[in-house]
């Protein structure tokens, strides 16, 4: 088929156990052991587990002692950020020989539009080959990538060889793609939603096109025209270099667990400071503040206020914040704290531009 919008040639890299494979690069010792970068202790989480831990169900986000009880072989190893870093920059530097489009997402992925590239290359799929194997010879380590006409479809394929490996979905591939596709592997659907979908009787991408527009609204809400969309292989967000972030927050997770809104009071001044400070230096201020709450079981509470108004000092924050911490009884006692703003005086207000509508034949090289 045809599609109704101009098609772009979207690569996703995405390094493969980026934190992990860092560690057994720079310590042979740990290569082909199952590693975690975190702690181990009661109170810490693992940031993020080599393919040998995960083969034992350790993930990322999960309890240091539960990850060591699932793999009692586990290493742990504590986290050196400022050595992720140079190594991601080292990494995008590569992406910056073929396009200066390029949207980190974090640390360890980006999107990079290289429909038009420095190169001249017409392959999006040789271009991908060639980063991940540029990639590999300057810092050792492997990365995937995923290739389409989309930001949403290159981000879910990136995913489908992992580790050290590409996949393409060409034009005329897209809509069987999606369609083939199962729920839980579209981006943006959580486990939440999936569950939810499950029970409206979504198992694929192909149930999902079955369903309307209306009816994804109703359950859905405003994301019931995202989904409505992306199946049918429409994501017109474009790759952005220079991100515009939706919020700014700090939080904490505490040495031991506080069980009292009074003990919390403190810790919330000391974040409320910190967010202060990071909203100084990037003369950002905000109107939507939201308390985040994770309790001793790890489950995760927000709650959130708008204001009339934008702000950025401590003062306000804390007010806010005090405010929403004493709105409704504590569940169990907390582990960690954050407060975050969003809302922010940097976004911009008027929606992204409609696509000129344009029938694209399919002998798009990729």
């Amino acid at each position: 088929m045809d599609f109704d919008f101009p098609l772009r040639k979207i690569i996703h890299v995405d390094m493969d156990a980026f934190y992990a494979s860092v560690e057994q690069h720079d310590n042979p010792e740990l290569k082909g052991k199952p590693i975690a970068v975190g702690g181990g202790s009661k109170r810490g989480v693992v940031s993020a587990a080599s393919y040998e831990a995960r083969k034992y169900g350790v993930r990322s986000a999960m309890a240091g002692y539960i990850a060591q009880r699932n793999c009692p072989d586990l290493i742990f190893v504590k986290p050196r950020f400022d050595r992720y870093k140079e190594v991601s920059l080292q990494i995008r530097s590569i992406f910056f020989e073929h396009t200066d489009l390029v949207e980190p997402l974090s640390l360890d992925e980006a999107y990079l539009d290289v429909t038009e590239n420095k190169k001249g290359n017409p392959s999006a799929t040789l271009i991908a080959k060639e980063i991940r194997q540029k990639i590999l010879d300057k810092t050792g380590l492997t990365a995937s990538a995923g290739i389409s006409i989309n930001k949403f479809i290159a981000k879910v394929a990136s995913d489908y060889n992992k580790p050290n490996g590409q996949k393409t979905v060409n034009p005329e591939e897209v809509i069987q793609f999606l369609e083939d596709l199962d729920i839980r592997k579209f981006y943006g659907v959580g486990k939440v939603t999936a569950d939810k979908m499950y029970r409206l009787g979504i198992f694929t991408g192909k149930d999902l096109k079955h369903k309307s527009l209306e009816f994804l609204d109703e359950h859905f809400g405003k994301s019931g025209g995202y989904y409505y969309n992306v199946v049918r292989g429409v994501h017109l967000s474009a790759v952005k270099p220079h991100r515009i972030p939706k919020s700014v927050g700090a939080e904490r997770t505490f040495f031991e667990n506080l069980s009292s809104e009074i003990f919390m009071l403190e810790k919330l001044e000391n974040i409320a400071n910190e967010l202060e400070r990071r909203l100084q230096k990037s003369k950002i201020a905000g109107k939507t503040i939201t308390l985040k709450i994770k309790y001793s079981d790890f489950t995760l509470q927000t709650r959130s206020k708008t204001l009339p108004y934008y702000i950025a000092s401590k003062d306000l924050i804390m007010e806010t914040a005090k405010e929403l911490l004493y709105q409704s009884t504590l569940e169990n006692s907390v582990r960690l704290l954050g407060i975050s703003l969003a809302n922010l005086n940097t976004e911009k207000k008027k929606s992204e531009p409609k696509a000129e509508s344009v029938s694209v034949q399919l002998k798009f090289d990729f």
